[in-house]
């Protein structure tokens, strides 16, 4: 019988931060355990971590928290000590998800391990690099190092053809392949019971239409325009209920706009338990989701699995297939 495959999956976030790479990183890794290969997820250190619930294990590395800046712990990828772990582990295939410190990280381990190096752009980093970096010279060479960083690894794969446009944007000159993500929703419903347990701590009028959200809270989500949308439907006289869920640097700002919505807008933070998640897709009778800036958007997938139609922006990465 042949040795199990393992595969060493990289992401500079993972949980407790919760997002749709990091999710992403643990759909991989499920997947990869069930078929009965090895996955070994690296990522940064975090204060509030409990790796013990994943049934794979999780190397974790030294970090410096940077959440108040970028809502992210950076990682510091230099360390002897992770390098010495998965040497010991039989190695067979490197995979990053993150063209920073993760992806540097990988290309030392590749060195030690001897193994090919799979990088996977999920994101539009010029628009975070914009956002971070004054002058465009500091950031056309932050890019520069992004697109050099790639170009290093064996293969590259691209979340949708809108992400492969981004990327070759950046600087990025060589080959790539479009790979979709997936969801670990199972498609359909769940029981009306589970829906009114999640969301009996809410006031959600039987009868008025319940708008849904879920991710980072960020302005590039396009957040302004579901606001500016449910003003004008309040205006209009129609009541209604939206729901964002998710934590996010611009979660202060978004609750202040949304102020004169009064309690027909309803912030949950972060919700981690993928059922109770499951739940609310149920409840809801529209997803918005009007950002041009994911690259993939796997909530509009979690939706569409919970029969949760979407509202998207023509056009988008996020609405590519619909």
């Amino acid at each position: 019988m042949p040795e199990p495959y393992s595969v060493s999956l990289l992401n500079d976030s993972f949980p407790p931060l919760i997002d749709g790479v990091a999710n992403t990183v643990v759909n991989y890794a499920r997947e990869l355990t069930k078929l009965g290969d090895r996955a070994i997820v690296v990522t940064p250190e975090h204060p509030d971590a409990d790796d013990s619930r994943f049934p794979f294990p999780v190397v974790r590395y030294p970090s410096v928290d940077t959440r108040r800046l970028f809502g992210y712990l950076a990682g510091y990828p230099f360390s002897p000590e992770t390098l010495r772990q998965l040497k010991e582990q039989k190695v067979d295939l490197l995979h990053s998800h993150c063209p920073v410190m993760s992806t540097i990280l990988a290309r030392s381990i590749r060195d030690v391990v001897d193994a090919p190096l799979v990088f996977t752009y999920h994101t539009k980093f010029d628009v975070d690099v914009a956002k971070l970096l004054r002058g465009r010279l500091l950031q056309e060479s932050a890019l520069y190092v992004l697109a050099s960083n790639i170009s290093a690894c064996d293969e590259v794969w691209v979340v949708s053809h809108g992400a492969g446009e981004n990327l070759r944007s950046i600087g990025y000159q060589g080959d790539y392949q479009v790979m979709e993500n997936g969801v670990d929703m199972p498609r359909g419903r769940v029981s009306e019971e589970a829906i009114a347990a999640a969301t009996a701590d809410y006031d959600l009028p039987e009868g008025v239409p319940v708008f849904l959200f879920v991710g980072r809270m960020m302005w590039y989500k396009g957040l302004r325009i579901i606001l500016d949308a449910l003003k004008l439907l309040q205006a209009g006289g129609q009541d209604f209920r939206m729901v964002f869920i998710g934590s996010g640097a611009d979660a202060a700002e978004v609750q202040k706009y949304a102020k004169p919505l009064g309690s027909k807008c309803i912030f949950t933070g972060a919700i981690s338990q993928r059922e109770t998640l499951r739940a609310w897709y149920c409840r809801a009778d529209l997803f918005l989701f009007p950002s041009s800036y994911d690259t993939n958007g796997l909530v509009v997938r979690e939706a569409a699995a919970c029969d949760l139609a979407a509202v998207l922006i023509d056009g988008s990465c996020a609405a590519e297939g619909v």
